[in-house]
This record gives structure tokens, sequence and C-alpha cells, in this order.
């Protein structure tokens, strides 16, 4: 069976295996990449070495290669997309509705053995009647999905009745406890038990793994639990991304690992460096590379921090705030050009925190899906890291590659100075505010016992907030609706920006229109903090706090009026934000990081 016509970014950043997906006839599960068909002769395959490596030392693998979702196939038989797909689930609710006894309306729930041509028959009638999927399945935490035993629910036990399953709706809400499963012999059971996890009324997980083939399963004995299958929570692709920028370091770091061993493994000093480059071989492997850099990279080989193991967004900032004017080849064919605009072109007070910003003209990111994971994401960390306690379903039995895509776009970077949000931070209105986030964050922590997420710290939310607004003003005069733009927040120790870039796998992010606002970025960044000193729902938006008032623990100051946008647009899901740490409100917390008005 084939899946609709996708886009392959969707392909990998929303349907991936193990996704469900509503077909105009029918529910899928997306197939294992075993079952995912190319042309033998011509594989085509992503070039990004940086993210090969780090999956590979996620996954603890040798090697592997990235793939772009295959092409559909249209000679001969019409659309055909080469990724397969199975039927499920296996029950299905008839589309014929009876009053039960007590005057509830009622459906049958058949499973598809029962089904001829996707049609149920019924026996007393012989009337034919369509189908469709029942919307509720069993899965449990490791990805594992499966049908649910509805004889063993509805009776409590195993039991030999065979007799008709009915779904009944005792209300008009929708709510799953006016939902009931009803059999014939008198047994019945409210959903809304399915939904109680103390209960176990779904059993222990087999270890099911349908999007892999009949009869794959691996051991679990996790309890199920219930699933909506269109439901929110149903799919979350794990994803690794980086940005293609060259990495500055690399031609010192490659210099001194190759004299590592014979000449540099001692070297401590700039004394004893320059005994070493007395000698002919290091002489004329580190030509042209000035003192400064080799001890620096002498110290970063002796620590394990060579461009591999660094964090992705460690190279990242590193190449865009430490290069020269112009970064990369402006070639049309490029996959990175940069250049950095002077001061003279925004020198404006309220600018007087940003060190420099630079325009992204060419930018290339390649996005791979490494696995998915039900009920709770595990996206990467603040530092764009994935967490190696997270157990991931995989998507095939014996991968020796990754589904990926290739975005290309452009984008903004503004390079906050480190001196400022140090003076910053010693603020006490700053430090209490920042205790009332991590009060939040502990309350978050303890309903997710299970997550390796950690605190993102306060510089993390005032930058995420920055950019949250940044992206919005910006939004409204680029020619890019806020839901084409994206961002990557750097809050490393003495390592601070934003990037705020289109990601598209066609030309529709390469206008110009973003570099273009890129060169009135003062007037952008006035017109983000006005944006968030005031919100339409101020005063309870201003006032609220992450750990008191409602169930908001990972915000502060922040809602739809003012902070919140597409969460295909944030890295985070719209988490640790709070717009008091950029600007006044009218709570007037003075922690504000832009403290002058605009």
């Amino acid at each position: 069976m084939s899946t609709p016509q996708l886009r392959s970014s969707q392909v990998v950043t929303t349907f991936g295996p193990g996704a469900m997906v509503d077909l105009p006839d029918a529910s899928v599960i997306v197939a294992g990449l075993d079952h995912w068909k190319y042309d033998a002769g011509d594989v085509p395959l992503i070039d990004e070495p940086r993210l090969v490596t780090k999956i590979c030392k996620f996954l603890g693998v040798p090697n592997l290669s990235l793939r772009p979702p295959p092409q559909a196939n249209d000679q001969g038989h019409g659309f055909r997309p080469e990724v397969g797909v199975w039927r499920f689930p296996e029950w299905f609710v008839v589309q014929w509705t009876e009053s039960s006894k007590q005057g509830f309306r009622r459906r049958r729930l058949v499973h598809q053995n029962s089904l001829e041509n996707m049609k149920y028959q019924d026996p007393n009638t012989r009337k034919r009647t369509g189908v469709v999927p029942v919307r509720f399945v069993r899965a449990c935490r490791k990805g594992h999905v499966g049908n649910i035993d509805w004889k063993e629910f509805v009776h409590g036990q195993q039991s030999e009745c065979v007799r008709q399953i009915w779904v009944e709706e005792r209300g008009t809400s929708g709510d799953l406890a006016e939902i009931w499963i009803v059999c014939e012999c008198g047994a019945q059971r409210a959903m809304s038990q399915a939904a109680r996890l103390e209960l176990r009324a779904l059993g222990s997980c087999n270890g099911s793994r349908p999007w892999l083939g009949a009869g794959s399963r691996e051991r679990c004995g996790e309890p199920n639990r219930l699933l909506i299958r269109s439901a929110s929570n149903a799919y979350f692709p794990q994803l690794l991304s980086v940005i293609s920028i060259p990495d500055v370091y690399k031609p010192v770091d490659e210099a001194v690992m190759s004299l590592w061993e014979d000449f540099l493994s001692d070297v401590e000093t700039a004394e004893q460096l320059a005994k070493a480059r007395s000698k002919p071989t290091p002489s004329n492997m580190l030509s042209g590379l000035s003192d400064a850099e080799v001890l620096d990279a002498i110290k970063r080989r002796r620590s394990g921090g060579d461009g591999d193991s660094r964090p992705v967004k460690e190279v990242e900032f590193v190449a865009l705030s430490e290069a020269r004017d112009e970064i990369g080849a402006d070639v049309p064919d490029g996959q990175f050009y940069a250049r950095r605009i002077g001061r003279e072109r925004w020198p404006e007070a309220w600018m007087d925190p940003i060190e420099s910003v630079v325009l992204v003209h060419r930018l290339r990111e390649v996005v791979a899906q490494l696995g998915f994971t039900r009920f709770e994401s595990a996206g990467p960390d603040i530092n764009g890291e994935l967490s190696m306690g997270v157990q991931a379903a995989k998507l095939s039995l014996d991968a020796s590659w990754l589904p990926a895509v290739e975005n290309r776009g452009e984008g903004i970077f503004l390079k906050f100075k480190s001196d400022a949000i140090q003076q910053w931070l010693k603020r006490p209105p700053v430090a209490a505010r920042g205790k009332h986030l991590e009060a939040g964050f502990d309350i978050w922590k303890q309903e997710h016992e299970m997550s390796s997420r950690q605190f993102a710290g306060v510089p993390y939310y005032m930058l995420h907030s920055f950019s949250h607004l940044l992206l919005t003003a910006i939004s409204l005069e680029c020619g890019y609706p806020a839901s084409s733009l994206r961002e990557r927040i750097y809050a490393m120790k003495g390592q601070y920006g934003v990037l705020l870039y289109t990601g598209s796998s066609d030309a529709e992010g390469t206008l110009g229109g973003l570099v273009e606002a890129g060169r009135s970025i003062s007037r952008h960044v006035r017109r983000a903090l006005e944006m968030g000193s005031l919100c339409s729902n101020d005063p309870v938006c201003a006032y609220h706090r992450p750990a008191e008032y409602d169930h908001q623990p990972l915000l502060g100051s922040a809602c739809h009026g003012c902070l919140l946008i597409s969460e295909t647009s944030c890295e985070q899901h719209n988490d640790f934000l709070d717009r008091s740490l950029v600007v006044p409100t009218v709570e007037s917390v003075d922690a504000e990081f832009f403290g002058m008005d605009p």
C-alpha cells in the first residue's frame, strides 16, 4: 500500500516510520526504512560529515549514510510514492448508528477479518455498511503500538464470549467518560478507565512494532497506555540538525592532530611550542598559524574537545562570530555565505548589548531522523545535542542509513556581548526571577521523572524570548510568514547569540527578504522591544508565575498574545520563555536586559 503525496521534509519531520496517517479510505502506519524503495543504480545521498559523525557517536555505530526520502514513481501506473505503509489499526467502527435500550447512540466495533472489501455486512439484514478505523490504540513510552484487545478490555479478563461489541456514546461532549464499550452479554466498561494508568486496563505491552512488519516484536512489559491515533502526542520524531557552516577551528585542529604523537603531546607553554616549531615537520605544517591558535587547539585536543566532539551549536557560533567580514563563497550552488555588517549601520542606543550582526545570504540545514517517541518528545537540548538517556523506537531492523532532508535558506545572526550578559546576571532582581523560573521547572520535572531535560538557565530564557519577539517583528515586513522562520539560540558559557533563518527544501527559503530585513536590524529590534513591553493579556500575562496560578511551569510572562509562536519555528516547542527578562513589563520586576526606553 502507498502513502499520499508528501513533501520530502514532511516524510522526515512529520510522517516518518511509525507515524500513523489517515488516508481518504484507510488508516495506515508508515513502514520502516526496510520498506522504502530506491533505484538500486541511483541511490541519492546527502553529504554532511559533521552530522554523520554526531549520529554515529550517538547510536554507537561505526558508520552510516544519509538519504533523502525516495521520490514518487509516476511512470506507467499513476502516482506511486515509494514509501510503504501497513494498514493499522485492525479494528473498525461501523458507520451505521443504532439506539440501545437506554436510548444511547451506539455503533458496532468489528475486526477487519469481518469485512469484505472494507465493508461490513449485517448478519441479520444483509445490509452492507461502510466502516472507519477506531481511533483508540494502545502504546507504551518505548514507541511500541498495537491494537487494543477489546474483548479482554470489556470483560476485564480472558473471556470466551464471542458476542457483538458496541461503541456506545452516552453524551454529546466526546469525553472518554461518556464513551463506553459494551458487549451484548451485558459486560461494559468506560474508556476513561483505559486512560487511568494505575488500573492497567490495557495490560502490559508485548513490544509490538507494526511499522517494521507483521510479527516484529521485542521484549517490553511496560504498562500499555491509551493513545488516540490523531493526537499530537502520538508521534514525536527524534531529529538532529546541523547548519553546514565551515568549522574555523578545523585546519588548526587537523594540523595539531597529525603532529600530536610525535611533537605536540607534551607541549603546554609558548616556549615549548617554539621549540617544537623549530623542527622541519611542525614548522611546515603549522605555517601560517599563530602560537595562540595552536595552543588553543592543543588545549582542545587534550580535553577531548575537537571539532567532532564539540556541541553542534558551539561549532556554528564560533564560525559565525569569529570569522572576518566575509564567510564562505557567494556561488550559485554554495552551501554557506555570510557577511558582517558594520556598527555604523546600527548605531542606536538600544543596540549597545549586541556585539555584531551577520547577514547569512546562503545557508543549508541538514535534518536527520534517528528514531521517534510517543507521549513525550525527545528533541535536542539547548546546545543542539541529543540526550543519551532517551530510548527512542527504531526506524528499521538493521539500519545502515537514516532519512534526512536538506533545507536551504537565509538568515540573520546577532552576537550578544558576553560582558553585558554577565553584568546583568549579577543583578538581584534577575537572580530572584531565575529562582521563580527554576521553581517552575522543578514542578515540571516532578511530573516528567523519566525526562533528561535540564533547566535552560536565565540567559537562555532571555535570548529565547528576545528571539520570538524579533521573529514576530521581522515577519511583518520580510515577506515570509512567521511560521516559515526558524531560530537557533546560542547560550553557552561566554557565547551568546541568536540566529533567525528560513528553512525550506526548495527555493522558497532563499527569496532575500530576511537578509534585506537584516540591513535595517536596529529598526526591527526596536519594534520587537516595543511589542514585548505590553501584551494584550496584561496584566494577567505579566504577573504570571511558573509555579502559581495555572499549569504552565516552563513559562514566565509569556502567552499567545506576546511570545508564543508556531511550534515549527521554535526550537523548544514554546517552552523556556519570559519577556520580563527582555523588557520592562507592567509588573516592573526590574529584571529586564534591555532596560532603556527604545
